[in-house]
Formats: structure tokens, C-alpha cells, sequence
């Protein structure tokens, strides 16, 4: 079944499961650049302090060879002075190491970036179990890895013995050198055989790279079917969303019927369009729309404003124009301002005539509707094209 299921993933990984790895400290790692990279380091530095290496070299083999009788009497002299040589040693390789180590750092940065997390040293007891960890063991990767190390360990083998053959009598010629030329010499042939060392090394991490970063690809790779739990849980169950949309479309239609009986007039294109105005005289501005339907919705607008004795007026082109162009909670648009002057200019006169402040006002005027702002409206080119 594990089988089957490595075989079924064959899609790159997401965002979101290539940020979790990372959280859990999976980055792609070269452990062959960092050894390059160490190597190289070390070298440069060997080169650049060549001269005050084989200086200080000279000086502290001429200070540990010099004795007197009171040295050769106590040997625990001996083991102090001793000491002293291997405390100053260590002190003058400190810098050369810290360098190799930082340059090993870096390295690393540059295939899989700065990543911190402790949850890659955190106790797993799973691990511990044999029948787990060993399919890990016997893995493709572990045997690459496995296979890798061996033809590393082997060719930097062949490198070195190659190496000292070709120059063993130069090594043996050394020694009747004198002791500040032996030092030059011998710190020579070190920083040569380093460098043959250096371009195995070289090759083997152009190789181990792109490898690492392949394999770090492929142990992320998801099924299909964790593609769509994944994007399931990132966009949240079908079902419930559309339960919650319809939760708030209909909250949203309260409030928007809640609105109609305190609305000026409501316009109609007799049963499909129903768009509800009202307009405050001392705040200024155009009218507002505070409530718009289609089909059923205009319906329970038309008789919610009927129930609440606001005028519905008839005016179909307006009606469409309003639908389709004027936003919620907004202000008509301006095209619309004469249009809608004039309808509630009829309507307040129709107020005070029932008012028996004013006489009946008669018919509604045409009102000026832009044409391209009815939706139902086809523009002339295409009815010329059509002929």
C-alpha cells in the first residue's frame, strides 16, 4: 500500500505543503558543497597566510626542539612544555577551522535558504522502532546517498594515492632541506595535493546539488487526492461555504427589505425589475438606492412598498437602467439625474394632489433614458450587422 501510494504521487508539491516542510525543517541540504566549500575555504586562507605560516611554523619547531639539561632531567617539564606547543597549535588552527566552518554554513544557505526551526531536533520515539525506520533504510534515497559516499571516500582515495606516487620522492627529498625552506616546501606540496582534493570535491557537489534538490522535490510530491484535501481545507468545505453565502445573501436582503418603507418610491418594469429611491433634501447629494430586485425579489419589494403606502411607478426603462448600473447604499449615476428628477418630481406632485394641496399632475412624461444604459437596448451596429 506505501507502494502504491509514493506511485500516486506525481504532482509537485503546493505552497502550502513546501512552507510546512521548512517548518519542519526539510530543506535540501548538499553535505558534498559544504565539504567544497570547507575544503576551498581552508585552502585560501592556507595560501594567503603561506608566508607568516611558515614563519611562525619555524619559529615554534626551533622553540620545541631547543633543550638544555634542567629539560632533559624533569619530564614533567617535558610534558608541560608539550602542552604549551599543542595549546599554541590549537589556537593558530582556530581561526582556519571557524573559517571552514562558516564557509560550510554559507554553502548550505545557498541550496536551501535560512531556515530556523527546532522541530528537526525534536524527540520522535517512532524512530526508534526498527519495523519503521527500516523501510527508510532501505530506501531509494538512502541507497543513493549510500552509493554516493562510497564513490566519494573512493575516488579522493585514488586522488591522494595518485598523488603521493607522483611526488614521493620530492617528500623524501624534503628532509635534507633545511628547516625554513622544508617548511616552504613542505607547505607547497600540501597546498597542491589540497588542490587536487579541491576539484574532486568540486565535481562531486555540481553533481550532489541538483540531486538534493530532485530528491527534496520528490519526497514532496502529492496525490491527486491530497490535492483536493489540501484545497479543501484551504477554501473550506463546498457545503458549508454555500450554506454561509446563503446565510449572508439572506441577512443581506433583510436589511435591504428593511429599507423599503422608508424609501421615496420604488421603480418597476412591471415585474421583472423593481428598484426602490430615496432621496434627503437637507444632506444634498443624488438619490440613493437603498433597495433593488429582479423576478421574485422585485415582487416582495413591489409589495412591501404597496404594504407601506411608498409610490410604485411604472417606468420600465428606468427600472433596467437603475438594475443594471446603480450600485447598493450608492448614489444613481449621474446619467440618470434628469431621469430621476423627473420621476420624483411626479411623484411629489402626485402627493400633494392627493393631499388636496394641488391638482392631479397629468401622464408621465417620456423620461431621458440614455439607450446604451438599457440593458435591453441593442446597439445599432449590431443590428446593422445582423442585416
Amino acid at each position: 500500500m506505501a507502494d502504491q501510494g509514493a506511485q500516486d504521487r506525481n504532482l509537485p508539491a503546493s505552497e502550502r505543503k513546501l512552507k510546512k516542510a521548512r517548518e519542519d525543517g526539510q530543506v535540501p541540504r548538499s553535505r558534498d558543497l559544504g565539504h567544497f566549500a570547507a575544503v576551498a575555504a581552508g585552502i585560501a586562507l592556507l595560501a594567503a597566510m603561506a608566508p607568516t605560516a611558515t614563519g611562525w611554523m619555524t619559529r615554534l619547531l626551533q622553540s620545541g626542539l631547543r633543550f638544555d639539561a634542567g629539560t632533559l632531567n624533569g619530564t614533567a617539564s617535558m610534558s608541560e612544555r608539550l602542552a604549551e606547543l599543542g595549546v599554541q597549535f590549537a589556537w593558530a588552527m582556530l581561526p582556519i577551522g571557524a573559517v571552514m566552518v562558516l564557509a560550510a554554513l554559507a554553502s548550505s544557505l545557498t541550496v536551501g535558504g535560512w531556515n530556523f526551526t527546532l522541530k528537526a531536533i525534536e524527540p520522535k520515539f517512532s524512530k526508534l522502532n526498527p519495523l519503521t525506520g527500516l523501510p527508510r533504510m532501505l530506501s531509494a534515497d538512502r541507497l543513493v546517498d549510500t552509493v554516493r559516499s562510497c564513490v566519494l571516500a573512493l575516488v579522493i582515495g585514488l586522488v591522494g594515492a595518485f598523488y603521493l606516487s607522483q611526488n614521493v620522492f620530492q617528500f623524501t627529498s624534503t628532509l635534507t632541506l633545511p628547516l625554513p625552506t622544508a617548511l616552504a616546501q613542505a607547505g607547497n606540496d600540501v597546498l597542491y595535493g589540497l588542490m587536487f582534493l579541491l576539484l574532486a570535491l568540486a565535481v562531486f557537489a555540481l553533481i550532489d546539488v541538483p540531486l538534493q534538490r530532485f530528491q527534496h522535490a520528490k519526497r514532496l510530491k502529492m496525490s491527486h487526492q491530497e490535492m483536493k484535501q489540501e484545497h479543501k481545507e484551504n477554501e473550506g468545505n463546498v457545503e458549508v461555504k454555500a450554506k454561509v453565502k446563503a446565510r449572508m445573501r439572506e441577512m443581506a436582503n433583510r436589511r435591504m427589505l428593511a429599507a423599503v418603507p422608508k424609501a421615496d418610491l420604488v421603480v418597476m418594469n412591471p415585474t421583472h425589475y423593481a428598484v426602490a429611491l430615496k432621496y434627503e433634501e437637507g444632506r444634498g447629494g443624488a438619490p440613493r438606492v437603498v433597495a433593488k430586485g429582479a423576478d421574485l425579489m422585485a415582487m416582495r419589494i413591489r409589495d412591501l412598498a404597496k404594504d407601506s403606502k411608498v409610490p410604485v411607478l411604472q417606468a420600465p426603462v428606468l427600472a433596467r437602467a437603475l438594475y443594471a448600473h446603480a450600485e447598493l447604499d450608492r448614489e444613481i449615476p449621474i446619467a440618470l439625474y434628469t431621469a430621476v428628477a423627473q420621476v420624483l418630481a411626479y411623484v411629489y406632485q402626485l402627493r400633494a394632489a392627493l393631499a388636496g394641496k394641488a391638482p392631479l399632475p397629468g401622464e408621465l412624461p417620456e423620461l431621458p433614458v440614455p439607450a446604451e444604459l438599457d440593458p435591453h437596448n441593442k446597439p445599432s451596429s449590431d443590428a446593422g450587422a445582423l442585416a
